[in-house]
């Protein structure tokens, strides 16, 4: 899964606008819409806050599956 859908089903399974998830993730709306977008890309402390809020791992947000 990509991030942006990462970020797409974070805001539907708590109910969360776009303004809201900004709020939580400590970002403004806009930055929200443009990684929705493509137009950016989070960085590593707004990938952090995205596990510490929701519990997405960074690998998930990357998309790297664990092989054990």
């Amino acid at each position: 899964m990509k991030y942006i859908d990462i970020i797409k089903d974070v805001m539907i399974k708590n109910n969360l606008s776009q303004f809201g998830l900004a709020q939580i993730i400590g970002v403004n709306q806009t930055t929200i819409s443009q990684w929705l977008l493509g137009k950016k890309h989070p960085r590593y402390e707004h990938i952090l806050a995205f596990y510490e809020k929701f519990g997405v791992t960074p690998n998930e947000f990357f998309g790297i599956e664990e092989v054990f």
